[in-house]
């Protein structure tokens, strides 16, 4: 067993903060949570010392694959609007992906999540040239940081047309069934989970919404796509099809309560209301949408389910909701730090759906993903106060100790093993994938 002793314990939802609280973990739960537990129990106490312990961070949509793409120097055309963008840049980077370089990719990208205090990751998966067993090689870097995690390959025909359409439909359902046999085995732990897949509806066409619905019928699992990150998808979809993006979705069953539905910043009043029938999920990421010049979705207060992500910018959900909140701001919208700190705890409502058990809470019972954080106030610290202490005040590079389904995965700063030699391949692996972008077609 772990026993945290002496720790200011905090929770999102409801906000509170509660001093002098000691938490017992036994296996991957919480057992205890309570003043003065006994420490004769535990085989591993980590004394607190009035830190801040916190429940892990969800970072609702990611692309790992991108993970080497920092301070990218490769011949990059112009990119004067989101499908020039994606063409020159993303599409080229994700044909040049190998299975050496997406394990240095997702190795990379898990290890940073933890070190920012983010728990697990739901992650968003591209290697048009390495398609088969490309999930998991993600998966092995999941294991080997030891974050939790979900992941899909992202459906398109954008490349090589049906052939490439099929082959990341049958990724996505072999991923879930070694999952499901992983499961049935028990003989490691349960961190890792799947989706179904696809990259958007422009480059899915309907044979391929089709092979999408089947797949979320055969596994149980659910859809994560981008929908409208910019107006071109929108426009693709009435152009071609005569409908609204998520009524296109949704003739083909593909809208859930397990559905993840990534930015959605051009749906329309009828889209949103569709989206909150069928109880999915909307992630919006901020920075990322910054970054592409999209512009901002200014409807979140208009969805039902609203989680944060980066889109591929780190897993730093800490910064990631301060940027989520001050561009609302900056956008004159009427929200105030709650909501984000809301929405930031609904990446924990993703995970209950699915893998099961309860997500972001410290009370017994819940899965064992928490943050101890150095954060010292220099105000009053409470619950009432507590989305703004987030929003103006705690970061990453306060994160101390961070524990994975009741395992210590980085403690006072360090991980369990050596990581400068995984740093050192990773960027030998970067250095091959920014060759590989220029000598593409």
């Amino acid at each position: 067993m772990l026993l945290i002793k002496n720790a200011t314990a905090v929770q999102f939802q409801p906000a509170s903060v509660t001093e002098g609280i000691d938490i017992l973990v036994d296996g991957n739960k919480i057992a205890q949570v309570g003043k003065g537990i006994d420490p004769k129990q535990a085989t591993k106490v980590i004394d607190a010392a009035g830190r801040v312990v916190m429940p892990g961070i969800v970072c609702s949509h990611n692309h790992f694959y991108s993970g080497l793409s920092r301070g990218v120097m490769a011949d990059i055309k112009p990119c004067p609007d989101f499908v020039s963008t994606l063409k020159n840049l993303w599409w080229r980077l994700d044909r040049g992906i190998d299975e050496e370089i997406l394990y240095y990719n997702g190795l990379i990208c898990s290890l940073e999540a933890i070190k920012s205090g983010t728990t697990a990751v739901i992650d968003h998966h591209a290697s048009p040239a390495f398609i088969k067993g490309s999930l998991n090689t993600l998966r092995k870097g999941f294991l080997k940081a030891g974050l939790r995690g979900m992941t899909c390959f992202e459906t398109t025909d954008r490349n090589f047309g049906m052939k490439e359409l099929e082959d990341g439909v049958q990724e996505n359902i072999d991923f879930a069934n070694l999952i499901d046999s992983a499961k049935t085995r028990g003989d490691e732990p349960y961190l890792v989970e799947a989706h179904i897949g696809a990259h958007a509806p422009f480059t899915v066409p309907n044979d391929g919404l089709g092979l999408l619905a089947d797949a979320v019928k055969e596994t149980g699992r659910g859809l994560h796509i981008h929908v409208a990150e910019d107006k071109y998808d929108s426009t693709w979809s009435r152009h071609h099809y005569g409908q609204e993006l998520l009524q296109r979705l949704d003739t083909f069953g593909l809208l859930n309560e397990k559905s993840l539905i990534a930015h959605g910043t051009y749906l329309t009043d009828a889209d949103i209301e569709l989206l909150n029938q069928r109880d999915g999920f909307l992630v919006h990421n901020p920075r990322s949408n910054m970054n592409n010049n999209v512009g901002y979705n200014a409807q979140l207060s208009q969805f039902k389910n609203v989680a944060l992500g980066t889109d591929g910018i780190g897993s730093d959900m800490l910064e990631e909701m301060k940027f989520a909140f001050f561009k609302h701001r900056d956008a004159g919208g009427p929200l105030w730090p709650d909501s984000f700190l809301n929405f930031l705890n609904n990446g924990n409502r993703l995970l209950e759906r699915n893998f099961g058990g309860q997500f972001g809470r410290l009370e017994p019972g819940y899965q064992a993903d928490l943050v101890i954080h150095d954060y010292i106030s220099p105000t009053p610290f409470m619950g009432d106060n507590l989305p703004g202490h987030l929003a103006f005040g705690m970061g990453s590079n306060g994160v101390r100790t961070v524990v994975v389904d009741g395992a210590v995965v980085y403690e006072d700063r360090q991980f369990p093993f050596a990581v400068e030699g995984i740093y050192a391949q990773a960027r030998t692996a970067a250095a091959r994938l920014w060759k590989n972008m220029d000598n593409l077609d």
